[in-house]
């Protein structure tokens, strides 16, 4: 086979097999231009961490300028392909205000992801300075994207936020829905193979390990038997929670009430009440108080779960 047979048989299949062909169609956001703006939001949130020479004090103005000037031209150029995508009439005409809108939040985001940086300082002995942490560890840089699609995500806008956290996910492993809610101080320690589903909701202070799944149990279908999308279907996960590593969480209505600790490996469908410690004991799951007077449940079923009494 040469490759003229080869470029045969491509043009041939791109006929046949559609669906994975967008010839003819509208122009889509580019892995490269969002891959830019990542990094250049990521210059606008820690000015002078990922220059190639130092940033002094008397340069910023000039640099912030500059720097934003041209993130509006192609954040608003992204923003209307993706409008685009979709057939929205303004897509144009909303693209650059969208895209002002997104950068007004940037000195908000700023602050919450100054929390995030403490939370990883204060929640990790082996970190020795502020600047490692946001040089060298990979959970400042999922978690700040993250939080800058959520923005987009709010406003409606469709593929960009995706491709934002994606971009991230390819760097560090770590996998959050633009449409996650997160809460300030979020640590995530190691930042490896974590996923965060799109309706889940993190309150503040919440530390989880390598390898945590916040999922959906189950997903609602419609009559043709597809899935109905924006159901909330990933769990709620209240204030000073401790998820410990590989850990899953699943469903819509399970919720783990605040100052509680999730065990290693542990796999929670249904509420644990706030001060609770979930772990295996053999092979049984353990859902207990932090209140040393409470007694411990062994809960051999998921369906016993039920009867616990989760006003403790």
């Amino acid at each position: 086979m040469t490759l003229d047979d080869i470029t045969k048989a491509l043009l041939a299949s791109y006929e046949t097999e559609g669906g994975i062909n967008h010839l003819d169609g509208i122009n889509l956001p580019s892995d490269e231009a969002v891959n830019r703006l990542a990094s250049d939001f990521m210059h606008l949130l820690f000015p002078g961490f990922f220059e190639q020479k130092s940033l002094t004090k008397s340069e910023v103005p000039a640099f912030t300028a500059a720097r934003l000037n041209a993130v509006h031209t192609s954040l608003a150029d992204t923003i209307g392909k993706s409008l685009r995508h979709t057939r929205d009439p303004e897509a144009d005409t909303r693209a650059a205000s969208l895209a002002m809108q997104v950068l007004g939040k940037l000195p908000q985001v700023r602050q919450i992801v100054q929390t995030d940086v403490q939370a990883a300082y204060t929640g990790d002995p082996a970190a020795r300075s502020v600047e490692e942490i946001i040089l060298a560890y990979p959970c400042v840089l999922v978690i700040s994207l993250q939080r800058i699609a959520h923005e987009l995500y709010k406003l409606g806008v469709p593929i960009l936020p995706r491709m934002l956290t994606e971009y991230a996910h390819e760097r560090t492993g770590t996998d959050i829905h633009p449409g996650a809610q997160i809460g300030t101080h979020f640590f995530i320690d190691h930042c490896t193979g974590v996923v965060i589903g799109e309706t889940a909701r993190i309150g503040n202070h919440v530390k989880i390990y390598q390898g945590v799944t916040l999922g959906a149990k189950s997903f609602e279908v419609d009559g043709d038997g597809n899935p109905i999308k924006g159901v909330k279907r990933h769990p709620d996960i209240d204030d000073h929670v401790t998820i410990y590593a590989h850990a899953t969480i699943l469903g819509g209505d399970t919720r783990i009430g605040a100052h509680s600790i999730i065990g290693a490996n542990v796999w929670i469908l249904e509420p644990v009440p706030a001060s609770s410690i979930a772990y295996y004991k053999n092979e049984n799951l353990v859902i207990r108080s932090r209140r040393k007077k409470e007694k411990a449940v062994e809960c051999r079923e998921a369906s016993e779960l039920q009867a616990w009494d989760w006003s403790i």
